[in-house]
């Protein structure tokens, strides 16, 4: 006779994120060592990524939360370095803190045809050139780098070298080159940040910190 695995066919949706939760808190180190704020950061990466050695990786620099509830508050506009994220910013978690908030607050430039042109004709990477067309948005923006660390290293400069001053900067490039670095070079600036450090990071990443962050509003 054919058997199946244990599965829990009789829990709904919520039922099921209180057990992982739960979970989490019971295998995770750091669960009641770091604010509440920032546990609520740290457990939505877990939930999403099924890691608990993600918790011993987040640095959390300059007030980020309570910088990006207030930004979020004014509609601060978004600035991501890919597309998922843009797709996969909740509007209406956005609203909890600003009904007038809309798609339209979400800017992403990757794909637009002056960012491909420009990257061509100067040999450098989309991510670097969307960075510098975001420049004037920097500015009490909220930025979410979930892909390409020259991007966020762009972006860095900016604060570094002009006084430029993000809101919240989410650094979560994920990969192999300029990546670590990336991130140290994030480090340097003294504006409100978190950061996944190492190598590891995502798109999906970047989405689940700026809605952790949305929970402790």
């Amino acid at each position: 006779m054919q058997t199946y695995p244990d599965i829990r066919w009789d829990m709904n949706a919520a039922e099921i994120e209180a057990e992982s939760f739960r979970t989490i808190e019971s295998e995770c180190p750091r669960h009641g060592e770091m604010p509440l704020p920032a546990w609520r950061v740290a457990r939505r990466l877990i939930h999403t990524t099924a890691d608990t050695r993600v918790a011993d990786s987040l640095a959390f620099r300059h007030n980020p939360i309570e910088s990006g509830l207030a930004a979020l508050r004014e509609q601060a506009p978004v600035f991501c370095d890919s597309n998922m994220i843009r797709a996969g910013l909740s509007i209406d978690r956005l609203r909890r803190l600003n009904p007038a908030y809309s798609r339209d607050d979400i800017h992403c430039y990757i794909s637009d045809e002056d960012i491909a042109a420009r990257a061509a004709a100067t040999h450098r990477t989309r991510a670097i050139c969307a960075a510098e067309k975001a420049r004037p948005l920097l500015d009490g923006c909220i930025v979410l780098i979930g892909n390409a660390p020259l991007s966020l290293a762009r972006i860095a400069r900016y604060i570094l070298e002009e006084g430029v001053r993000p809101a919240l900067v989410v650094g979560m490039p994920v990969g192999f080159v300029n990546v670590v670095e990336s991130k140290q070079l994030l480090a340097l600036c003294d504006v409100p940040q978190i950061v996944l450090e190492g190598r590891r990071g995502g798109s999906a990443l970047a989405v689940t910190t700026l809605h952790a962050v949305i929970e402790s509003a």
